[in-house]
Order: structure tokens, then C-alpha cells, then sequence
């Protein structure tokens, strides 16, 4: 997996998210062949709720442990599907990522989230990148296309790739003690963990 995708994939984990990487999508042909349509760098669900570093029981406990990311523009009742691209130069798009048939083709196996018809939800993100809509169970489910990479600001479709990595330090520092022992399989966070047991601070 590339090493950007990694970062990226440990800080959407952290903060509460499932994820799948380098998603591919096919594409058939006029001729009744099929081709590579593109790849999706990261799809990302996050379920509302809390999400705490450690099961807290003590009182006052919970704010001490809970992990949130303003950037993130999460709030409560809120289903987040990001679609995401990363880049190690500037944040965008791929042009493949918003074609109709790949966000179809991707969203479609996430129907069940949906209370409107998927061909509504499929539609705003291929025009606007955004759609709120209704979960049947209640609530709101938010579908929106992100790109990961060089920028000076983050919104709802551009987080910067040195804030994902500042993100990810931080909680790694605000928790050293709480994460000492843990293991990490990834190799980014798994780095950064090493970096920081060994004492190093990494300033901008």
C-alpha cells in the first residue's frame, strides 16, 4: 500500500471510521469487454458515536479519552461515507473517481445505508461532490468525496495530508502512556509510534 494511503487510512481508523483501500472499480467496454476503470484510494464509513482511546469508567474520564478531530465536521446522528483520493502532491481529484459508473459501482454495495433511491444519492455526489440524505433507520447519512494531499486549507472535500499527519502524531503523543505497549501493523502509524517511544518530537 502506498505510505500516504497508510497515513491516511490509520487517521480516518482513529477516528472512528471502517475502511477499505485501493478499491478497484471495472468497467465494461462497448465491445463487451471490460477494462480497469480506476481505483479508489480509500472508501470510509464512520458510524455516529463516540470514539474514546481506552474504555473509560471513571468520571470525567470519558472527555480525557475521547478522540475528536474538528476537521473531521462529524456531529451527532451523522453517518459519514468519505470517498477518498490521496495524493502526495497537490489535493484533487482523479478524473475517475467522479465518474458516474465508478461512484455507481462503488456505492451500490452500501445501498443498505440509504433511504433515498441510490440512483439520487449517486447523482449529487457525480455533480456536487455532497449529498445529505435520510438512513432508514434514522438519522443523516453524508456521502461526500475527499482528496487527502498539499493544501493550505481542509473543508468537507480537502483535508490537508499535514494536518492528517499532525492528527496522527498528536494522538499518538496524548496517549503515550495508554499506547506504549500497543503493536501496530501499519506502517506509517507503526513509525511514528517507533518515533515517538524512542523520544523523538517532530516539529513543523
Amino acid at each position: 500500500m502506498d505510505i500516504s494511503v497508510d497515513l491516511v487510512q490509520a487517521y480516518l481508523r482513529i477516528n472512528g471510521y471502517l475502511t477499505v483501500t485501493e478499491f478497484e472499480v471495472q468497467r465494461r467496454l462497448d465491445d463487451g469487454t471490460y477494462e480497469a476503470a480506476t481505483d479508489v484510494d480509500i472508501i470510509a464509513i464512520r458510524m455516529p458515536g463516540e470514539v474514546f482511546e481506552g474504555d473509560p469508567h471513571e468520571p470525567g474520564e470519558c472527555r480525557m479519552l475521547e478522540i475528536r478531530d474538528e476537521r473531521l465536521q462529524l456531529r451527532p446522528g451523522l453517518i459519514d461515507v468519505i470517498l477518498g483520493e490521496v495524493k502526495e502532491g497537490h489535493a484533487e481529484f482523479n478524473p475517475g473517481l467522479k465518474r458516474h459508473e465508478v461512484l455507481h459501482s462503488v456505492l451500490r454495495r452500501f445501498d443498505w445505508l440509504y433511504g433515498d433511491a441510490l440512483d439520487s444519492v449517486v447523482g449529487h455526489v457525480h455533480t456536487k461532490g455532497l449529498v445529505e440524505s435520510a438512513a432508514p433507520g434514522g438519522g443523516t447519512v453524508r456521502t461526500r468525496l475527499v482528496a487527502f494531499g498539499r493544501s493550505e486549507t481542509s473543508d468537507l472535500h480537502t483535508i490537508s495530508l499535514t494536518h492528517v499527519f499532525e492528527a496522527l502524531f498528536g494522538y499518538l503523543e496524548r496517549f503515550e502512556q495508554i499506547l506504549r505497549p500497543a503493536s501496530y501493523k501499519d506502517p506509517a502509524q507503526g513509525l511514528l509510534h517507533l518515533l515517538l517511544k524512542t523520544g523523538f518530537r517532530i516539529e513543523k
